[in-house]
């Protein structure tokens, strides 16, 4: 086996969190990383295209090719599980939607780690410090950041009927949906640059990547960790992995950062004998630390998608489904980067209440002037438009399990959709309340006409069982390693991101997240990564 050097830090995926620790700890000359990614560069040209998801999920360049388990709560349906294999990680695959979240999912996870430090005017300074905000700096975003938040280059007449709708079902419109105040639609802001999408690897790995003590190894497969068992308890030392047929070990004399995601990191935890003794055991791994919390606490965002005819205005499917309708969209985005190449695949968001009496809103909507059977099927032919919603906090948990010890095997995800009798009747609340919307008189023009799931499903329960039919995921796993008070014996890392039990071992991704955010997940593990490197910069000052 060959050494691969000795290093400072080591960080374990090259995706949303591995690009920001890159770029942050390698500010200080002093310190050396090394950054690992299983994927390839992010040099793919539909990467960087907007609308080029569509090539890049479902892509073994780009994808991890994920499914879920069979799904009893999606009457037995299993689920393609999109993941970024590449640098940038989903950042180069996903929606490109900015969001937060809401004030109170931090202090939430304040209160569950028993740390300040996540409370929202802790944190709200860390998401301004990484921003670029086209508005420019003010109480709310930051300016100067790598970052990147514009508008959309683009507006759909049915999507802003749909607003008006909205407004008339007491749903306000405003500027900001990330300025906290509830109740509310406006077009999503997004992760790009003049009509290009901006990646973390453009953001935040390209600038620290001319920097001397950053190394970069890509189609890196990592294996295991690395541990030694010293007088002050088990360490990890550093990694295992592969790369271009050669077995490589590496050396962190500092810490090794696990930043591999909610699939990723649970499994390379779990393979390395971290996690659910018996479970462990169960596929001839030895356990080293007995935490049971590894892999489990699995949240995600299910999206309920309800589609709609129309009739008298401008859908996408109408103006995509042939070829001159196709040029005049590739020309206005080569000369303009407008259009519909430019496009997020949601445009226009809302945030909602499933019942009057809640505090805040429970409900987020992607609103798109196009529909589809699913994902990768071709538009329809009828013009139409597509409402997703779905429950910002579910209470269904579910888990992430390695199938056997084999670090090639993917690992079997299991999220457990609509496993509580809450998340149903949200379920059957959020489609009531979407044909309310559509039934506002401001769409009456358009006469829409329910095509999914269909108007036959009225009462509650058959609402609840349409929400299985159509629900799918929004891409947002999180919670796998989720942080906690040193005496939860479900917590997998403390407020500061360490692993319970051993040293010099972090997770920094989205699997840390104790309950998802109210929104897109994508710039809160940005917020978490920011804070983890100057956590680690610090503690490393003051040895």
């Amino acid at each position: 086996m060959t050494s691969a050097g000795q290093y400072d830090y080591i960080v374990v995926g090259g995706g949303t969190s591995g690009c920001v620790l890159a770029n942050r700890l390698t500010r200080h000359p002093g310190v050396e990383v090394l950054l690992l990614e299983a994927g390839g560069r992010d040099d793919y040209m539909w990467i960087h295209i907007p609308v080029g998801y569509l090539h890049c999920i479902g892509n073994p360049r780009t994808d991890w090719l994920l499914r879920t388990e069979a799904d009893p709560g999606l009457h037995g349906r299993a689920l393609i599980y999109p993941r970024g294999k590449v640098l940038g990680g989903s950042s180069s695959i996903n929606g490109m939607i900015y969001m937060r979240g809401q004030p109170a999912d931090y202090e939430r996870w304040a209160m569950v780690a028993g740390d300040d430090s996540w409370r929202w005017e802790e944190v709200l300074p860390l998401f301004k410090r990484s921003e670029d905000h086209y508005l420019g700096a003010s109480e709310l975003h930051g300016a100067g950041g790598e970052w990147r938040v514009e508008k959309q280059r683009l507006s759909w007449k049915i999507l802003d009927t749909f607003r008006e709708a909205a407004l008339q079902t007491g749903i306000p419109k405003i500027d900001d949906l990330n300025a906290g105040l509830g109740e509310g639609s406006a077009y999503f802001e997004v992760n790009q640059r003049r009509g290009i999408r901006l990646n973390t690897a453009k953001a935040f790995l390209k600038p620290a990547s001319k920097r001397p003590n950053l190394t970069i190894m890509t189609g890196c497969h990592v294996e295991r960790l690395l541990f030694e068992d010293t007088e002050q308890g088990k360490v990890c030392t550093g990694v295992q992995f592969t790369g271009g047929g050669q077995a490589f070990t590496a050396t962190a004399h500092r810490e090794t950062l696990l930043a591999a995601g909610a699939v990723g990191s649970p499994q390379i935890l779990q393979l390395s004998g971290i996690g659910d003794a018996s479970e462990l055991q169960r596929h001839g791994i030895a356990p080293r630390m007995d935490l049971p919390g590894v892999g489990g606490n699995l949240q995600d965002h299910l999206q309920l998608r309800m589609i709609f005819k129309v009739r008298g205005v401008k859908t996408l499917n109408t103006s995509a489904t042939n070829w001159f309708g196709k040029s005049l969209i590739g020309l206005e985005y080569a000369f303009f980067r407008s259009g519909p190449m430019s496009m997020a695949p949601s445009q226009l968001g809302a945030f909602a209440k499933s019942s009057p009496d809640l505090a805040a809103p429970n409900l987020q909507y992607h609103v798109q002037p196009l529909s589809l059977d699913k994902f990768g099927d071709p538009l329809h032919r009828f013009s139409a438009f597509t409402a997703s919603v779905c429950n910002l906090q579910p209470t269904s948990r579910g888990h992430v399990r390695i199938a056997s010890g084999d670090s090639y095997a993917p690992p079997k995800i299991t999220p457990n959709y609509l496993s509580t009798e809450a998340d149903r009747k949200i379920a059957a609340a959020a489609l009531a309340l979407t044909r309310r919307i559509v039934s506002a008189p401001a769409l009456a023009k358009y006469r829409p006409e329910e095509f999914m799931p269909g108007p036959q499903y009225q009462s509650e329960e058959e609402l609840a069982h349409a929400a299985g039919l159509v629900g799918t995921t929004i891409f947002h796993p999180v919670g796998t390693c989720r942080m906690g008070r040193t005496d939860d014996p479900l917590a997998v890392v403390d407020s500061r991101l360490r692993v319970r039990g051993i040293g010099k071992l972090r997770v920094v991704d989205a699997s840390i997240m104790p309950f998802i955010t109210s929104g897109n997940t994508n710039s809160p593990t940005i917020m978490i990564a920011e804070k983890a490197a100057r956590d680690i910069l610090a503690q490393r000052e003051s040895l």
